[in-house]
Order: structure tokens, then C-alpha cells, then sequence
């Protein structure tokens, strides 16, 4: 794809979906802070973003299902019945039927009120692109809405690229509605969308990119981990590229900053960062993160205070 191809496809005054992957806290004790927690859904929730929670940034991995569950129902609390959020189904580790341990993931997270975004499984690594759609398709079949995954392996390990046929497979899954896309590779995302555009425009490709957070002016919607660390001021760059105010760029840029540095290796450690900056920026009561998540050097409070300050937050 060339200079010019890429420049025709940026999409002007477009109105953007963005999803925000939310942190789960921890207090001092090493307990979720639960109100902490809640608080920072609705304040994304009325900045004008969807939540996601169970994500990768709410360290899904490491926790087992009753504390899943937990989640689910602290963030319908918190949001109330009728504000539909995202959740993850994460099946990684568990022994069984690719396609019953989906749906049930899939129905706790419906009966709670969300929608499901399926992460991927290892199980179907070296599988068939024939054999994938089909499992996908028979996991999904009579959701209302569902969502996907495509994340890059230097996320997580169960991740994966999907070849082209998947991806046009999983787009003529009905149930299906989007899925987000966590690359890293901005032409590889502008190859997603392209197919998007010729098979199913109403698909939505949610961009996971952190590290080119305006692949939003060639098409893509979104699904940040990084949208945690400031809704407010995604929303409001939003709003600013829909009206075509000049000032988004600034802006843009300025959340680019703060993506440059969380996002950078080792890349799981962002959830350290991120819980600094919550904490630096009076959210959350403490930089603590999962005992089993990766921490930053001592040192990254002062580095984030400097990206606060680019965002006019502190």
C-alpha cells in the first residue's frame, strides 16, 4: 500500500467509537479498590466512551472465574442497567471444548449485560483458517453481539495474526460485529479496513495500536488500554477531529506522548504505568498493580508527571 493510497483513505470529520480497556485497581492491602474502580467506569462511561472491563488492562489473565464474575457485577452496579459495556472471554489454560468454554464465558458476561469480545486461544494455533471460522462461528452462534480479537503475541502468548481468509471468514459471521485489532502494524490495520470497506463497511475495526492511536483518521474505531489513562481527553479528541478543529492535533500528539511511553517494552508493564498514572492524577489510591503483573522502574511516576503535565491533567 503506497503514500498516496494510505492518504486517500483518511476519513475527515468522522465520527469515532471508542472503547476504553479499564484498569482494575488494587488498594494498599493488596484488595481491588473496588470503589475506585466503579468510579472510573462512570467517569469514562459520561466522557462519551464504552468500557471494557476483563480486558488485558483488567489483568483477565490472572484471574480465575469467580473474581470475573465479580467484575461483571461491580461494573453493572456501577453503570447501571441499561449502559452496555464490553467484556472479555478469555479461555487460555482450561481443558475442554474450544467452543462450551467460549459460551460459557459469553453467557455470564450477557446475563450481566455486556457484550463479549472473545480473546484467542492458543488452542487453535496451527489450526486451519476453514477450522478457526468454524469454531468462531458455532461460538458466536445466537448472540445478539459479539466481538474479536486479533492481538499481536507480543501482548500475550495466546495471541495471533490471523491470515487474510480468517479474517474475510470471520467478517461474514453475522454475529460477529467488529473486532479489534492489535497489531502494532499500521499497514497491516490499513489492510483490515480495506477488506472492511469491500466485504462489510458496517464491520467495525477497533484499533488496539497504543503506539499510532490516529489510525482513528483512516477509518478505525477504538479499543485502548491507553483510553484508561485519560478518557476525558480521548473523548475530547474525538469530538475535536468529528468538528475538524485544528487543536486535535496537539492533542493527539500529546496522548501519543503518553502511548510512546507506557506502551514501551516490556509491553505488559503498561499496567504499572497506567496505574501510576491514575494515582498520580487523584483516580486511584494506589500505583499497585496484580501480584503477577510486570512493574516499571521506581522511577516512572516522575517520567508520567511529565506526560500528565503535556495533557494539562496536573
Amino acid at each position: 500500500m503506497n503514500i498516496e493510497t494510505i492518504q486517500q483513505r483518511r476519513r475527515l470529520r468522522r465520527e469515532v467509537r471508542g472503547i476504553s480497556a479499564a484498569l482494575l485497581p488494587y488498594e494498599a492491602d493488596g484488595r481491588v479498590a473496588v470503589a475506585a474502580f466503579q468510579r472510573h467506569l462512570v467517569a469514562t462511561h459520561r466522557a462519551g466512551l464504552m468500557n471494557a472491563v476483563n480486558m488485558d488492562t483488567g489483568y483477565v489473565n490472572y484471574l480465575n472465574d469467580s473474581e470475573k464474575r465479580e467484575v461483571l457485577a461491580w461494573t453493572r452496579e456501577a453503570l447501571g442497567n441499561d449502559v452496555k459495556f464490553v467484556a472479555g472471554a478469555y479461555i487460555e489454560g482450561r481443558e475442554g471444548d474450544i467452543v462450551s468454554l467460549y459460551r460459557q464465558q459469553m453467557d455470564a458476561i450477557v446475563e450481566a449485560g455486556g457484550i463479549p469480545i472473545l480473546f484467542q486461544t492458543a488452542q487453535l494455533h496451527g489450526k486451519t483458517s476453514r477450522e478457526k471460522v468454524a469454531t468462531y462461528q458455532a461460538a458466536c452462534r445466537g448472540y445478539a453481539h459479539v466481538l474479536a480479537f486479533e492481538l499481536g503475541r507480543m501482548f500475550a502468548p495466546n495471541g495471533e495474526i490471523f491470515d487474510a481468509g480468517t479474517v474475510q471468514g470471520l467478517m461474514d459471521i453475522p454475529e460477529l460485529k467488529g473486532m479489534k485489532h492489535s497489531s502494532l502494524d499500521r499497514l497491516v490495520e490499513l489492510e483490515r479496513l480495506a477488506m472492511r470497506d469491500a466485504r462489510r463497511p458496517e464491520f467495525r475495526i477497533y484499533t488496539g495500536n497504543d503506539l499510532g492511536i490516529n489510525m482513528i483518521e483512516y477509518g478505525s474505531d477504538y479499543l485502548l488500554g491507553l483510553a484508561t489513562f485519560a478518557p476525558e481527553k480521548f473523548a475530547e479528541r474525538d469530538r475535536l477531529w468529528k468538528t475538524g478543529d485544528s487543536a486535535y492535533y496537539a492533542l493527539s500528539d500529546a496522548l501519543q506522548y503518553l502511548g510512546n511511553v507506557a506502551f514501551r517494552e516490556p509491553v505488559p508493564a503498561y499496567k504499572h504505568s497506567a496505574a501510576c498514572f491514575l494515582h498520580l492524577t487523584g483516580r486511584i489510591p494506589t500505583p499497585r498493580t496484580h501480584p503477577k503483573s510486570p512493574e516499571r522502574p521506581a522511577w516512572e511516576a516522575e517520567i508520567l508527571h511529565s506526560c500528565a503535565q503535556r495533557l494539562g491533567i496536573v
